[in-house]
């Protein structure tokens, strides 16, 4: 059953022709190298030798991928469905003799933070593997340089393990970049940019929190494909992708870490906000306690009544002053005996 799709071209769309799903391909020959294929080649296409895989990378969203993914590689509804939606929690799972995935990456596209990540789905059947993404992902043009360079996947399963590895490994640009940014705010005087590091430091805790929730699901569905993958994903595959599931293991610690250190510097400028108040307070209160006993009484002595003692002979003023220093002498001797100093 066909469905009604809005489709949209993406204008920084790397491939060479924008009237077809395809951004590029390659038909892997086995030995860590490729040769280009085109979208008209790709709709029958049959091994010619033995070992050769098709690796084809799609935009989702233009017009066709569905129907092309049900009509020409027999995909289930639902699969296709899930293969060209925009619901991109990571998952995997085993479909008869096909492995579908959806994974995410960082996205490094300008303008855009790391928490936005970009989404890429994955079908194979150890013959075939389909890669779909809507916006621009770096991770498999990375594959691709190899291939080209004679040095990449030589099958299905080494292709799958090659686009998870470099997917993870970029996740640690990322985490370095936040690990800096706190490097460079314990260093700095946080006290003369308070708003600003607050700032900062709410950016990175939000940046930690969104790369663990996307993540952990990620975690889950690599284990699932080391797991559950079709007998193609050879045991060679499956020891590659348990070392990236490793590395994804360390790179969620190295975000809680990443997040302990903005709470602690987040904590630390809060203190440092509290003692500031405090000192403040404390001061005023000194100050108050000084001046009271002083305006008590010279309130008392400028009260508006005739008959005061003293202001017949014009010595009033000089006891008043002399009076008032001894009282803030005392206060002072008072106050620094009792430590209030």
């Amino acid at each position: 059953m066909s469905r009604q799709v809005t489709y949209q071209l993406d204008p920084t769309d790397d491939s060479s022709s924008t009237e077809t799903p395809l951004l590029f391909g390659r038909v892997l020959d086995g030995k860590g190298a490729g040769r280009p294929v085109e979208w008209d080649a790709v709709q029958d296409w049959r091994p010619a030798v033995e070992g050769e895989v098709l690796w084809l990378h799609l935009c989702r969203n233009r017009p066709g991928v569905y129907d092309w993914l049900q009509s020409d590689l027999g995909i289930p509804e639902p699969t296709a469905e899930l293969l060209t939606s925009d619901t991109t929690r990571p998952r995997a799972f085993r479909e008869g003799d096909t492995l579908v995935a959806t994974l995410r990456g960082i996205n490094f596209n300008p303008g855009a933070e790391p928490e936005d990540m970009v989404s890429m789905q994955l079908w194979a059947d150890g013959t075939r593997v389909v890669t779909l993404r809507r916006l621009p992902l770096q991770t498999p043009r990375d594959t691709l340089a190899e291939i080209d360079a004679g040095a990449g996947p030589t099958d299905a399963g080494a292709l799958i393990t090659s686009l998870t590895e470099h997917m993870i490994a970029r996740m640690n640009r990322a985490i370095v970049d936040m690990n800096d940014h706190i490097d460079l705010l314990e260093e700095a005087d946080l006290e003369e940019e308070q708003d600003e590091a607050l700032d900062k430091i709410s950016s990175i805790r939000r940046n930690c929190l969104a790369l663990k929730r996307h993540m952990g699901p990620q975690h889950a569905a690599l284990e699932m494909i080391a797991r559950e993958a079709p007998q193609w994903f050879e045991d060679h595959d499956r020891r590659e992708i348990a070392e990236t599931i490793d590395r994804l293991r360390r790179y969620l610690d190295d975000i809680d870490i990443s997040k302990e250190s903005a709470v602690v510097l987040m904590d630390e400028l809060r203190a440092r906000a509290v003692a500031s108040s405090d000192r403040t307070n404390y001061l005023l209160t000194i100050v108050a306690a000084i001046f009271l006993p002083l305006g008590f009484l010279t309130g008392l002595l400028g009260i508006n009544v005739g008959g005061m003692p003293g202001v017949e002979d014009g010595d009033a003023f000089w006891i008043v002053v002399g009076l008032c220093v001894a009282i803030l002498v005392a206060q002072l001797v008072f106050f620094w005996k009792w430590k209030w100093l």
